[in-house]
């Protein structure tokens, strides 16, 4: 892809900001006919994997709730008659109000995720207590504008204990017109008494076709091919195939494969300098660097592999030669050493993230338990 066409791609709005929302139809019903029923659950927790639109819904159904239209009926047809057919979570994207609520203007709205760090300068790790406290004051308030007052907790598995506790009071009585929507997509990390006290609703990942239509649509002149390979990469999340294509996933991904195919020998020259190249690429400010989508994308396939073999069938092919690969390794080893693989290799790159392991080591000794598990 040219640098024009990179400078030229669309920008993905904002979760709070997005007027749009695919695939998740059934999802926006379910809510939709809580909250006219007159007994919509004070608590919902929003799961399913990394990317897929859950904080895009979750924003989606606040705007909504603001804009009144829960305490709407259908809307009468042109001439009378049976309403006009419901047009899902949609709101106007002109409308001054969803400018209020994109820009964080919305006295009624309050949105938790985890906060700027001044003394570090970065993210916090984790949403705090001091935060999460924060609710209960913004709910003991009176309505600003009359309707409903709507916590989001964007990632709600990166609150610490402290702040999960502190939340559970509120979850435990909460006011009158309120609800808090937790997104999470790892739902098992939350305390079980806030998993109790939340109605779930699962996300599921949104189909190739659509995830290569919205590829189309934030990044333009992407060739078909690579859509294609990066809407399967993406296994259903349009973040994480944003992610792939705007780290060079594409090539990262043929890398990894040219060097998993000489296995259980290695091509010292070219791991070395595929090792080097990729441990020594730093992200620009908020981009992802390129090891750590090389380590996301290592695991991801030896999970593959791990399935494929316990299993007996194997996934389809995601880039030419690829299924030789995987059928001639899914028979080598024993399936508990390939499992044992993925787990070391797995502590070894989060070793690399939280105490600065030397990054080209780091891979380094990933493939040489790959080559010995393979031998």
């Amino acid at each position: 892809m040219s640098t024009e066409s990179v400078e030229a791609a669309a920008e993905a709005p904002e979760p709070r900001a997005n007027p749009d929302l695919l695939g998740h139809e059934q999802a926006e019903e379910t809510l939709i006919g809580a909250a006219r029923s007159g007994r919509l659950h004070h608590a919902w927790l929003l799961a399913g994997p990394k990317g897929i639109g859950k904080a895009t819904l979750a924003h989606r159904f606040a705007r909504w709730l603001l804009f009144g239209h829960a305490e709407e009926g259908g809307q009468a047809g042109l001439f009378g008659g049976e309403p006009e057919p419901p047009r899902g979570l949609w709101t106007d994207p002109d409308d001054p109000l969803f400018h209020r609520i994109a820009a964080g203007g919305h006295a009624d709205l309050m949105t938790l995720q985890r906060e700027f760090d001044e003394r570090a300068k970065r993210l916090r790790t984790e949403i705090v207590a001091p935060a999460v406290r924060k609710v209960a004051g913004f709910l003991a308030l009176t309505a600003a504008e009359g309707g409903w007052r709507v916590v989001i907790v964007d990632g709600a598995e990166d609150m610490n204990r402290h702040a999960a506790n502190a939340l559970l009071k509120t979850l435990e009585e909460p006011p009158a017109r309120t609800v808090l929507l937790l997104v999470s997509h790892a739902p098992g990390r939350l305390l079980p008494t806030i998993r109790s006290r939340c109605r779930k609703l699962a996300l599921k990942p949104l189909d190739a076709g659509t995830v290569t239509a919205l590829l189309g649509r934030y990044r333009p002149g992407l060739d078909d091919g690579d859509a294609a390979q990066l809407a399967a990469l993406g296994e259903g999340s349009i973040g994480r195939a944003l992610e792939l294509h705007d780290a060079g996933g594409l090539a990262l991904y043929h890398e990894m494969l040219s060097l998993i195919a000489t296995l259980p020998g290695t091509d010292a020259v070219r791991l070395h300098g595929i090792a080097d190249a990729v441990s020594r690429t730093r992200a620009e400010s908020g981009a992802h660097a390129a090891f750590d989508v090389f380590a996301e994308l290592l695991r991801w396939w030896i999970a593959r592999l791990i399935r494929a073999r316990a299993s007996g069938a194997l996934p389809p092919e995601l880039a030419p030669g690829e299924g030789e690969i995987m059928a001639r390794l899914a028979t080598t080893g024993s399936l508990d050493q390939w499992i044992e693989v993925w787990e070391k290799i797995t502590r070894l790159f989060a070793r690399a993230g939280s105490v600065n392991l030397d990054r080209k080591q780091v891979l380094l000794n990933a493939f040489f338990a790959l080559a010995r598990a393979a031998s």
